[in-house]
């Protein structure tokens, strides 16, 4: 079983389809994560003073993530590979960790995540989900570029 990191973004879906070639027919997990409001607002520094109803939009955000996971895990269907699941997960350190964690306890062989293509300072700044998941896995992890990140870096090499 193979385990797909899915936010939605070109770069994901990109990271699905050349999954389905690589592994055609495997079965695949396919996760979206989301983070706690209460999480997400004591790490911006905000909120102080804000009347919100934590639990609420906590929920809406997971049913958002839930949704997006199937849609991953439809495209994965469509890309060819075999009994596909989606879950959303609910992230409590870094988005990295959560994804290994589930990794472990749904024993993927291979955690498959698309690569943004962040320019070095971004990177820097922002952190890199891919570059942790290879730091710190202890299974084998596939980093796929989108087309568009892959040609712009062939353009480079040349």
């Amino acid at each position: 079983m193979i385990l797909i990191a899915y936010d939605g973004s070109d770069d994901a879906k990109a990271a699905i389809v050349e999954a389905g070639r690589l592994f055609p027919g495997d079965a695949a997990t396919v996760v979206c994560a989301w983070q706690h409001f209460l999480d997400t607002m004591a790490r911006a520094g905000a909120g102080i003073g804000m009347v919100v109803d934590y639990d609420t939009i906590d929920h809406e955000t997971e049913q958002q993530a839930t949704a997006r996971a199937e849609e991953g895990a439809d495209l994965a269907r469509q890309a060819g590979l075999g009994e596909t699941t989606a879950a959303a997960l609910g992230v409590t350190t870094t988005l990295a960790d959560t994804i290994l964690a589930e990794a472990r306890r749904r024993h993927a062989r291979v955690i498959v995540v698309g690569s943004r293509g962040l320019g070095s300072v971004k990177a820097f700044l922002l952190g890199s989900v891919s570059g942790a998941l290879l730091h710190h896995a202890d299974r084998p992890v596939l980093v796929i570029p989108s087309p568009e990140v892959a040609a712009h870096r062939a353009a480079h090499l040349t």
